[in-house]
């Protein structure tokens, strides 16, 4: 008899025990987005968005000896949707993005920026970030988006 056998028992044993295991550690359920008051709809959407774009920015410096990316479009992105504007500066080699609405009627917020720091926040809060976002009005405040809200 092979000395493998209870091994392998008892590691598929565990794993089927940890499969059906749950300790509560499940997000909590998303609220629609149609459910958040104007400005949180606005910021959500701008923040998935500077999300990604400084994920891939720091990719790109990750993957260039340390090099950050001078412009969106030399890592591959468009400046322009139908619906934003993008920009990205290197603020000490830190990408910094900037996405606002190119339409703003109608919108209590017209941009929101983040850098680096907002991919360790998301990995720490489970997905929550907090971007430095502008209103309507032009002033400046701080909004935690993210997955559990």
């Amino acid at each position: 008899m092979s000395w493998t056998g209870p091994w392998v028992a008892l590691a598929l044993a565990l794993a089927a025990a940890g499969c059906g295991a749950d300790d509560g550690a499940t997000p909590a359920a998303r609220a629609p987005v149609s459910d958040l008051p104007p400005d949180r709809r606005d910021a959500e959407a701008l923040g998935r968005e500077v999300f990604e774009l400084v994920d891939r920015a720091v990719d790109y410096r990750g993957s260039h000896r340390g090099r950050p990316a001078a412009s969106l479009r030399q890592i591959g992105i468009d400046s322009l949707t139908p619906a934003t504007a993008r920009h990205l500066l290197s603020v000490d080699r830190e990408p910094v993005v900037t996405v606002k609405y190119r339409k703003p009627e109608g919108r209590e917020i017209m941009s929101c920026r983040g850098d680096s720091q907002i991919l360790e926040e998301a990995a720490l809060k489970g997905g929550r970030f907090t971007l430095m976002c502008a209103t309507r009005s032009g002033a400046q405040r701080p909004i935690l988006v993210g997955a559990d809200r």
